[in-house]
């Protein structure tokens, strides 16, 4: 179903929004609604999925830093052992 202005496509036949009973103006309104409110879902889910990505980055950057803080230990303790 697609709306223009005053008009509405249902099943690739199209009807002036005039000529309708109200039950199928109301499910125009209906099917307008849930639209609007998927696309809403679909913004916060990209919102989300963002952060999600951004946590992960810096979950791994951290988990480096562990990586790199280790290493230099095991480093410096090598070195005091051959003293």
């Amino acid at each position: 179903m697609s709306k223009k202005e005053g008009k509405v496509v249902v099943d690739g036949n199209e009807y002036l929004l005039s000529d309708l009973s109200d039950v199928a103006r109301d499910r125009v309104r209906d099917i307008a609604f849930v639209e609007e409110s998927i696309n809403q879902l679909q913004n916060e889910w990209a919102v989300a999925d963002t952060a999600r990505i951004a946590y992960h980055k810096a979950l791994t950057n951290e988990v480096a830093k562990l990586s790199n803080l280790k290493s230099k230990s095991k480093s410096k303790s090598k070195s005091k052992r051959k003293k």
